[in-house]
């Protein structure tokens, strides 16, 4: 395993920080004043701060960055750890402002790997410019969706396409109006084989029968900055055949091709986020004088922060090894290690995110510092992406499975 940043890197690596430092942090103010002005506060897209700063990472060539291949950077997810794990630090707007945020990545990435000429011309290219937003829309309010495979909104062929009947929730970012396109995954086919059973349908947000019910809050946030989580009405919605995405029946793998990826980017920024923790942690314990002295001669103090540094770097390297075989042997074959770093990744952050709000005290939990909602950032992490029990399971099959085999070859 070679982790060594190639030059490439880390002339990246010198441009993003440059980038985050001189142009993104600096307007983080103005773009949360022009959320708040808007007619519309979804519609963070709009934003003149926003606007402004992807204009200068296009011109920076810092654009498109998650996306290998001719249709975005080029770059190996490798290559792309460290960039995601500096936007991850300013989450609410650096990977915006570099055309890098969900659930926009992982769409792109579906639209890149299965959408015709035509789709790809109709929602690929104004993902990639930057010029609409999307929403995937997997979660239903009805059945266990940590099973893909039970999601039951019904697809059936009508007048040479397809009718939609179904009630979605979670959609991250279809509040925002400039959601465009609606990535819908729906049951087309009930009696073939289980993993068979379902199609993706490109929606457009205005088709008929498409209604936004509501808003859905983050342990009280409603994410305005990223567009929002909305449920959504599908009723008697009819989209024309070639609004099929890939293929009849291949709904479920597709699902499985984007998530895989989308866990590994979600997982470097969340470094980002343990490491501003530890960075305000450090600096409040020096800071505050409790008792005759600053907190940061306390041992339990230390003991936080030296922990927290350990885990970081742990979950770094666990990170950049799963990084590193989805280069090498793909996505597939490093199932186990995505598995891994989707459950330890967010757990530890969390961790180290809530012993960063205890060094601050009751300044933690408020407003004044960005500490609660990350903590609630993260844990909804522990959720997203399938929760940490299905991906627990699935390590548990795997390792057992392999422990067999080894006592077999044992035996022989």
């Amino acid at each position: 395993m070679h982790f060594a940043y190639d030059d490439l890197t880390h002339d990246l690596i010198a441009r993003t920080r440059q980038f985050l430092d001189d142009e993104v942090a600096p307007r983080v103010p103005d773009f949360a004043s022009g959320v708040a002005q808007l007619d519309n506060h979804w519609a963070w897209s709009r934003v003149a701060a926003l606007q402004e700063l992807r204009t200068i990472a296009r011109e920076r060539g810092l654009w498109n960055l998650f996306l290998p291949g001719a249709d975005g950077a080029g770059l190996t997810n490798l290559q792309y750890a460290p960039l995601a794990e500096m936007s991850g630090r300013i989450g609410h707007l650096a990977p915006a402002a570099m055309n890098c945020a969900a659930p926009d990545t992982g769409n792109m990435e579906l639209l890149s790997l299965f959408a015709s000429p035509d789709q790809r011309t109709q929602w690929l290219k104004p993902l990639l410019e930057g010029r609409i937003r999307s929403a995937f829309l997997m979660t239903e309010p009805e059945v266990a969706s940590s099973d893909a495979t039970n999601i039951s909104t019904r697809i059936e062929t009508k007048d040479g396409g397809y009718l939609i009947n179904g009630r979605k929730w979670w959609a991250t970012g279809a509040m925002n109006p400039d959601a465009a396109v609606f990535i819908l995954l729906g049951r087309s086919d009930p009696e073939a084989a289980r993993h068979e059973q379902h199609s993706m349908l490109l929606v457009p947000r205005d088709t008929p029968g498409v209604q936004i019910v509501r808003p859905l809050t983050v342990f009280g946030y409603d994410d305005r900055e990223h567009g929002g989580h909305a449920e959504i009405s599908l009723t008697d919605v009819w989209v024309p055949r070639e609004a099929l995405l890939g293929e009849e029946g291949a709904g479920f793998a597709m699902a499985q091709a984007r998530l895989g990826p989308g866990r590994i980017h979600h997982c470097m920024r969340s470094i980002g986020v343990a490491e501003v923790a530890l960075e305000l942690m450090c600096e409040r314990a020096d800071q505050r004088r409790p008792f005759g002295g600053p907190l940061s001669d306390r041992g339990v103090v230390r003991e936080w922060i030296a922990q927290s540094r350990i885990q970081i770097e742990q979950l770094r390297l666990l990170v950049l090894k799963t990084a590193w075989m989805i280069d090498t042997v793909g996505v597939k074959a490093a199932a186990t290690e995505v598995a891994a770093i989707k459950v330890a990744t967010p757990a530890t952050v969390q961790s180290i995110v809530d012993t960063a709000i205890q060094a601050h005290g009751a300044a933690g939990v408020s407003g004044d510092f960005t500490l609660a909602k990350a903590a609630a950032d993260i844990r909804t992490l522990r959720l997203a992406d399938g929760p940490d029990e299905v991906h627990r399971r699935a390590l548990g099959r795997t390792e057992l499975r392999r422990q067999r085999d080894r006592r077999a070859l044992l035996t022989d």
